[in-house]
């Protein structure tokens, strides 16, 4: 410890011997070198390390991508009023026991433009998403609530449409909406229908949650189609592609996974706002490991490639609804993918990574070039309301 008349070698500063400064250049130059990289993840360490804090003074569009500013969002104000050790892991669901139950609870919101797109609309969004919640947190989905926040003006017949949507996706899940609750604006005060979902399920077999370097990262399918579809069917550019959302409820494929691989499995999430990229990052950043990931292994359908190629994009970031990322032992990949691929949701899965211990905290991807780039959180909003 230095103290207030010692210098950092412990000499005392009003005693300094001749030649001291020439001594402390030499103890510089023979100090071992830092690598450019070696300087970037300290910065980035650094930076993690910061209390977050929302420096912006209303709210933008891009505190709901789900990436860099959603999660200051979060942390910065509503942890910050509610912290408590359930919400605090910040997990698709919460799960508590009640009586000696073990249950999963989950809310969403859904506020997609347009209300109707290829492959989905607003309503079977709303049911999927939920579902989907539970189901990676190891939980059967039971039950579920449905709010309408609806506009003065709405078509009924389009009230209809979504509301026989969001029967035919709970009869498909195996799931009842058992409450719910309606509100009505004026017109110009909303966007024709938003509609607010909670979930409640039973936890039978939840991931082991240690995931550890040696384990293997994989995708129950093709990425980025329910981002880019929505953004085609907004007409706002002129282009065209034969691609529709890939919106659809995971608990029978996520059922057929852990029947196959059990304990194996230490990890799942779904990647709706911010993609895959930001659940490897969330993943990498709570357990302090490392993830590698290997461009060619991810599989992209070649109209997500080429549209986001187009928008300047990368799929890593593009939302999907009906896509999980799974962690599982090394040992596990094989049988986890074999499951994954033998039901009907998961034919386009893949093993797109694996999990280091260093540079802890990181998501790295190795480029179809050679080459390893950072992939961090997404900042700003490209493509706002997509869910």
């Amino acid at each position: 410890m230095t103290g207030a008349g010692l210098n950092g070698n412990g000499m005392d500063e009003g005693v300094r011997t001749a030649g001291w400064a020439e001594a402390a250049v030499a103890e510089h130059a023979h100090a071992a070198p830092v690598s450019r990289e070696e300087q970037v993840l300290e910065r980035i360490d650094r930076a993690r390390r910061r209390k977050p804090r929302v420096r912006e003074e209303a709210i933008t569009l891009a505190h709901g991508s789900g990436g860099k500013a959603t999660r200051t969002l979060i942390e910065a104000v509503f942890l910050e009023e509610f912290g408590n050790p359930l919400l605090d892991r910040l997990d698709d669901s919460a799960r508590f026991a009640v009586d000696g139950a073990r249950l999963a609870f989950t809310t969403d919101s859904s506020v997609v433009a347009p209300l109707f797109f290829p492959g989905g609309d607003i309503g079977d969004l709303a049911v999927n998403g939920t579902v989907n919640d539970l189901a990676v947190s190891g939980a059967t989905p039971l039950y579920l609530s449905a709010g309408f926040i609806l506009e003065e003006g709405f078509p009924v017949a389009d009230l209809r449409r979504i509301t026989a949507s969001m029967r035919r996706a709970a009869e498909a899940a195996g799931v009842s909406i058992v409450t719910g609750d309606t509100k009505v604006v004026e017109r110009g005060k909303a966007d024709g229908c938003y509609i607010s979902t909670s979930g409640v399920g039973a936890v039978r077999r939840a991931p082991s949650g240690s995931v550890r370097p040696g384990d293997a990262v994989l995708v129950t399918g093709p990425i980025g189609e329910h981002g880019i579809t929505i953004m085609l069917a907004r007409g706002d550019l002129d282009l065209e592609a034969d691609l529709a959302s890939d919106t659809a409820a995971l608990n029978g494929l996520i059922a057929a996974l852990m029947d196959a691989c059990g304990g194996e499995v230490r990890r799942m999430r779904d990647a709706t706002r911010g993609g895959v990229a930001t659940v490897l990052n969330e993943v990498a950043g709570e357990h302090g490991v490392a993830i590698v990931v290997d461009e060619d292994a991810v599989p992209v359908h070649p109209a997500v490639r080429g549209a986001s190629e187009l928008l300047g994009i990368d799929p890593m970031y593009v939302a999907c609804e009906g896509r999980a990322v799974v962690v599982v032992s090394g040992g596990a990949a094989g049988t986890a993918l074999a499951a994954l691929r033998a039901h009907p949701l998961g034919a386009g899965a893949a093993v797109i990574g694996h999990v280091k211990d260093d540079p802890p905290g990181l998501v790295l991807l190795r480029t179809a070039f050679g080459g390893t780039r950072i992939v961090d959180l997404m900042v700003g909003d490209p493509l706002p309301r997509i869910c």
